[in-house]
């Protein structure tokens, strides 16, 4: 029995810009932070010669090959894995399409599992990748790159997407007051509803082909507004991070017509209007979470409870993708 974890993520700057489409050109850079929701896979070796396969459905196949899951089943070439007596079991605190990550949570997770199985050690930055190369190079999914390795490598850690595809990771030099502000202060808010992250970035993805003059002064903007937002944290200056929170979210709705909708400007207002100084759509956008920075915490609870808005609480990881038991 293996049970590996991958943290889930918010995005704290220059989302959209670890796309290969973009970086490949340009470069990217994202602040991402791990938080203490996780994705959690299980691996049982078996009696009975069958690949039994557990998520929203189950599946029991005889081969790799027929297995209709495509990351588990890329997952399982990538890494070598052809027993056929295995059973594979994912389980999650939130749910997928809510914009932390999830997509790139579980596919670490599970490399990871499948590695501690082949008895492999993988630094977190090969597990990123071989995350990334399953679903951008072999999958086609128009994504970045920001969830993998953020979930392999945990904390809060800014990253460099280089044109050569290297990426540079530095975990973030900041006070342990600050992180204790961030906690406190930063607030999750489900929408109600989830959407496909693949939706929304296929039309940035297309776009940035094509070298769209708009698109790319949004970009470049946004990658901006990231190392400011990195300045900010590493000060200190709270007020300031959450200030260029708004900026970010303001340029990052002209990216798509689906960024936003009617409910989420309602309830952006709204939070403005009882305390949030600053906030936005974690993710690609659409629906999920909403993230807020407030000093007034009690009033912004009030009004976005009222609002029916669920919220999470959460604290940073900083172990990153990990096994957590085996036997």
């Amino acid at each position: 029995m293996i049970i590996t974890r991958s943290p889930l993520r918010i995005s704290l700057g220059g989302g959209g810009t670890d796309l290969p489409s973009y970086y490949r050109e340009h470069s990217g850079f994202v602040l991402s932070a791990a938080i203490d929701k996780y994705v959690y896979i299980t691996l049982h070796q078996t009696f009975d010669q069958e690949l039994i396969v557990k998520y929203s459905k189950m599946e029991r196949v005889h081969s790799v090959d027929e297995i209709e899951h495509p990351l588990i089943r890329e997952a399982l070439r990538l890494v070598g894995v052809e027993s056929p007596h295995l059973e594979i079991t994912s389980m999650a605190d939130m749910p997928s399409g809510t914009g932390l990550g999830s997509s790139g949570s579980f596919t670490t997770a599970l490399l990871k599992a499948l590695h501690t199985l082949r008895k492999n050690l993988v630094h977190p930055n090969e597990l990123a990748e071989q995350a990334c190369r399953i679903e951008i190079d072999i999958l086609k999914e128009p994504v970045g790159k920001q969830d993998q390795y953020i979930a392999a490598f945990g904390g809060i850690t800014c990253f460099r997407f280089l044109p050569n595809d290297q990426v540079e990771a530095r975990p973030l030099k900041i006070a342990t007051e600050t992180i204790y502000n961030l906690e406190d202060n930063l607030l999750l808010f489900f929408t109600g509803y989830s959407r496909t992250a693949s939706d929304i970035l296929r039309e940035q993805d297309v776009k940035s082909r094509e070298a769209d003059s708009e698109m790319m002064g949004n970009l470049h903007f946004v990658k901006d507004i990231g190392r400011r937002s990195l300045d900010a944290l590493e000060k200190g200056e709270l007020t300031q991070f959450a200030e260029l929170m708004n900026v970010h979210w303001e340029h990052k709705k002209r990216r798509s017509v689906r960024m936003s909708n009617d409910n989420i400007e309602q309830w952006v207002a709204l939070a403005r209007a009882n305390g949030a100084l600053g906030g936005k759509v974690v993710g690609a956008g659409g629906g999920g979470f909403l993230m807020f920075y407030a000093d007034d915490k009690v009033r912004l609870r009030a009004a976005m409870r009222e609002a029916g808005l669920q919220e999470v609480r959460f604290r940073f990881d900083f172990d990153g993708t990990k096994v957590v038991a085996q036997s």
